[in-house]
């Protein structure tokens, strides 16, 4: 065999430099809408994600919010605590998910949303995708999909390997949580060029972006006319938001404040807005170059 035959096409189905996992037809999630929020890491995903899963289900709709970090906390402020993951609930049976019940790995958070924490495989070994995958998989065993209206995925950081980006295969639309400074910028545009790929062959497609923890949005909506695309909801950068993480309550359980009462106010509109549908967008993402041409240093 030469040294050429050992190379693996990397060419995959899912975009150039592509070697991942595939998503299973039995794992395909149907008649729920499926949302996947991306962002980069500490950006708040995980307050977005519950805070939108409460204003959802303030809305009279059935929600599932699906945690994609080895942390297992995306769902904590729903919940109130740090619940058990599905790969570790799985490797306590030895993987043998026929001996699993629902109220094994399916909690109940604030205002009736399922809360379900994927976990991921040891620092350095396995894939995330697969973790996705399996949950999926023994969510649909169980019939827990039937009856849900709304699906959100909160997945870990940026796109770094085609098991973060997994959740795309399932997702009806994808949103982007950034802030207003190069860095989040900067990762959004990653996101873009990963679900341009997978819009190949899946029907996933942008929503649009949230600025969260941001007072301006100016640098954000200077990208996004660049690029062709959408901010949908603006979250500003208010102490309330950060005391409901630590109180580990969602904003729709913290005091009546003014501030908070605004907040809430603008997840009511998202949720609505996601629900009601958004244009299907699938802008191009710019060359490093240019990103630092557009938003770079003097």
């Amino acid at each position: 065999m030469s040294p050429r035959d050992e190379i693996p096409n990397l060419r995959g189905q899912d975009g150039e430099g592509s070697v991942q996992v595939h998503q299973d037809d039995e794992t395909k999630i149907e008649g729920a809408k499926v949302f996947a929020v991306y962002g980069k890491g500490g950006i708040g995903k995980s307050t977005t994600s519950s805070n939108l899963s409460a204003a959802f289900s303030k809305l009279g709709k059935r929600v599932l919010q699906i945690g994609c970090d080895p942390k297992h906390d995306s769902t904590f402020t729903l919940t109130g605590t740090l619940v058990p993951t599905v790969i570790d609930i799985l490797k306590e049976v030895d993987f043998h998910a026929e001996e699993l019940r629902p109220e094994d790995f399916i909690f109940e958070g604030y205002n009736g949303v399922k809360c379900v924490e994927a976990g991921g495989p040891p620092a350095g070994t396995g894939c995330g995708g697969y973790v996705v995958g399996q949950t999926v998989k023994l969510l649909k065993q169980h019939h827990l999909l039937e009856d849900t209206d709304v699906v959100i995925f909160d997945v870990l950081g940026d796109v770094v390997c085609g098991g973060f980006a997994a959740p795309l295969q399932h997702a009806d639309r994808a949103l982007i949580v950034t802030a207003n400074d190069f860095d989040s910028i900067y990762a959004m545009n990653r996101i873009i060029a990963a679900v341009q790929a997978k819009s190949a062959n899946y029907k996933v497609r942008l929503a649009g972006c949230v600025a969260n923890r941001s007072k301006a949005t100016d640098e954000v909506d200077r990208y996004c006319a660049t690029v062709g695309f959408n901010r949908i909801a603006h979250m500003p950068d208010l102490d309330a938001i950060r005391r409901s993480r630590l109180k580990k309550k969602t904003l729709f359980e913290m005091p009546d404040d003014q501030d908070v009462v605004m907040v809430r106010a603008e997840y009511i509109r998202l949720a609505e807005t996601l629900w009601n549908g958004t244009e299907a967008l699938a802008p191009a993402p710019l060359p490093d170059r240019e990103i630092f041409e557009l938003l770079g240093f003097d």
